[in-house]
């Protein structure tokens, strides 16, 4: 039989167009893969204490009972008799806030520790409390551990009682034999604080922080460390529980240093091109003291949504203050007004109108069905889920340069809402650098940076619209949108006096 060269091509042809068809359809069905991470990233650490929010810290020691501030490091130990103390108390006005990490000031200023550490006399086993025989540190813990939630401590560099302050060597080898004893003693702990205070006294005075930040890793690896500089969490700046507008998790922690007041602004913001990824932390206190104050109330629940909005809803986890009385108690006051802010901050966002509503987007990476599209957007997944635009986008009017962004719009009837939430999915790294928010096509809101979280609460009381587009106008390569929410706060409203 001759050879038919052409009807052999036409074979080869069928079987090529059938094999490239199958294989298309194979790779029609496999993931999309997620666009590449831009560093620097968080690490896990980081990621859960983000997702906290909302965490507490406890100032109790000598000063509770000398209405103090600053203790001098002269006090009296037998002053301490907290003698209604109940750790599971705190705990439990901690979780009524919704407080999954409880910070307790271990030592202040005063020198005086609420455990009885071996290297010192000035410390709960000289007060009355107990018989001597107390531990503060301890009982907190086994009632955090007891109630699933999580501690921290506070062990201040500055001690004004120990002889030894002033002298490097000697006292920072003291220091870290306490810090030894704190994180080996009372089992896990999440954070440790640090600041950068100094007496008169210790003006000279160097800490050894990079000696004790190793020690704390070695001993707690899964620990967050807070200071001025991280290399955790750092300080935003103030004591107010506010952060900058623009809010950058990334900065160089390079250009940080603990203790040094001239860098407020750099912290409050943070930096696009930062190499570290070292999230801000806003600690505030309930009352206008750290410790308690018989003459104090605790802030209104506005001052404290407000605080909220300035922290949480700009990158930042709010660390709220709530110091126990001269009993050892929280003051009924104080778990009063935290069950008011729970109750509201539950009442705002339990409801997010943009689950029910039509959502167009620009583009979705891989088309639809490619696993970013507008379903990420309102799941219950707020790190690794989300929108992903693909590489093109719609540009502005052709008569006008050309300037990409990516856009989400959501559309209903009878959208009621004066809160806007907007989340990046940070487990990719922060990248939006600037948006902005119409509603019904007016431009009601201009911003910067989201982050973990952004809320933006509309000048208005509230907003009757039928649709929402929030536009991405500059970013770190594509802008990752993890989430979205409308949401009605009905305490902003009662504010307005409307």
């Amino acid at each position: 039989m001759a050879y038919d060269a052409e009807k052999h091509v036409v074979h080869l042809s069928l079987a090529l167009t059938l094999f490239l068809s199958s294989f298309n359809l194979v790779l029609s069905k496999l993931a999309i893969p997620p666009p590449l991470p831009i560093p620097p990233l968080p690490t896990s650490s980081q990621l859960k204490w983000q997702q906290r929010e909302l965490i507490m810290f406890l100032h109790f020691g000598v000063n509770t009972f000398s209405d103090s501030e600053w203790g001098t490091g002269r006090e009296d130990p037998s002053s301490f008799s907290p003698m209604g103390l109940n750790a599971t108390q705190w705990v439990e006005a901690g979780r009524v806030a919704g407080a999954s990490l409880m910070i307790l000031t271990a030592k202040h200023h005063d020198g005086f520790c609420l455990w009885p550490s071996r290297y010192t006399d000035h410390s709960v086993r000289a007060s009355r409390w107990r018989g001597g025989r107390g531990d503060v540190v301890g009982e907190f813990a086994a009632a955090a551990e007891a109630h699933r939630v999580d501690i921290g401590l506070y062990l201040s560099p500055w001690d004004r009682h120990d002889p030894r302050y002033g002298r490097d060597l000697e006292y920072n080898e003291f220091y870290l034999a306490q810090l030894q004893e704190l994180l080996t003693r009372y089992g896990s702990v999440k954070e440790i604080w640090f600041d950068g205070a100094k007496g008169a006294n210790g003006k000279n005075m160097t800490y050894y922080f990079e000696d004790w930040f190793g020690m704390v890793k070695e001993l707690q690896g899964s620990i967050n460390i807070f200071s001025d500089a991280g290399p955790g969490i750092r300080w935003v700046g103030d004591e107010k529980g506010s952060s900058g507008t623009t809010c950058w998790s990334t900065i160089n922690q390079t250009s940080l240093s603990i203790g040094n007041g001239s860098i407020v602004d750099y912290l409050r913001t943070g930096d696009p091109r930062g190499t570290h990824w070292l999230p801000p932390e806003c600690d505030v206190s309930i009352r206008s003291g750290w410790f308690w104050h018989k003459s104090e109330s605790p802030k209104s629940l506005a001052e404290l949504l407000e605080i909220y909005y300035n922290s949480v809803g700009r990158n930042c986890v709010m660390l709220l203050n709530v110091p126990p009385n001269t009993t050892g108690l929280v003051p009924e006051a104080d778990i009063a007004r935290l069950t008011e802010f729970r109750t509201a901050l539950d009442e705002i966002f339990s409801t997010n109108l943009a689950a029910r509503c039509e959502i167009r987007l620009s583009s979705e990476r891989g088309g639809k069905g490619g696993g970013f599209g507008r379903a990420n957007l309102v799941d219950e997944d707020h790190l690794w889920t989300y929108w992903a635009p693909d590489g093109d986008c719609e540009c502005d009017h052709a008569d006008k340069p050309k300037k990409r962004h990516h856009w989400i719009e959501i559309e209903g009837s009878e959208l009621r809402f004066n809160v806007i939430r907007i989340q990046e999915a940070i487990g990719l790294g922060q990248r939006v650098k600037r948006h902005e928010i119409y509603v019904d096509g007016k431009r009601l809101v201009k911003g910067t940076t989201v982050g973990y979280k952004r809320l933006h609460r509309l000048e208005t009381a509230a907003v009757n619209a039928s649709s929402v587009k929030i536009k991405i106008l500059d970013s770190k390569g594509l802008p990752l949108i993890s989430s979205i929410g409308l949401h009605f706060d009905p305490y902003w409203y009662q504010e307005l006096g409307k």
